[in-house]
């Protein structure tokens, strides 16, 4: 059972920038640069690294898309009060 999880995401404020991320990192770009160049979240300076955290420290959809998941997958885009996310997940224990 998956206690926490290590998360990057890229979030945007429509769904077809998302689905435009998702493309091009179907295509080999890096995640890491996206998320520079695109995220609005402040997170963008670290790559989009969200750290460590736990069950109930994120809002629900982001939180069951990054529980769900598994190790090295992208999900998304996952539709939040924020706008919407590609999430890559690092890490799982």
């Amino acid at each position: 059972m998956v206690k926490s999880v290590n998360a990057s995401h890229i979030l945007v404020s429509n769904a077809r920038d998302a689905e435009g991320i998702m493309i091009r990192l179907s295509k080999g770009e890096d995640f890491a640069q996206l998320a520079k160049r695109f995220s609005k979240c402040p997170s963008k300076s670290k790559g989009g690294n969200l750290g460590w955290f736990s069950k109930g420290e994120m809002v629900p959809e982001f939180e069951k898309a990054c529980f769900e998941g598994q190790k090295g997958q992208v999900v998304g885009p996952v539709k939040t009060e924020f706008g919407y996310h590609v999430i890559m997940i690092n890490d799982q224990k």
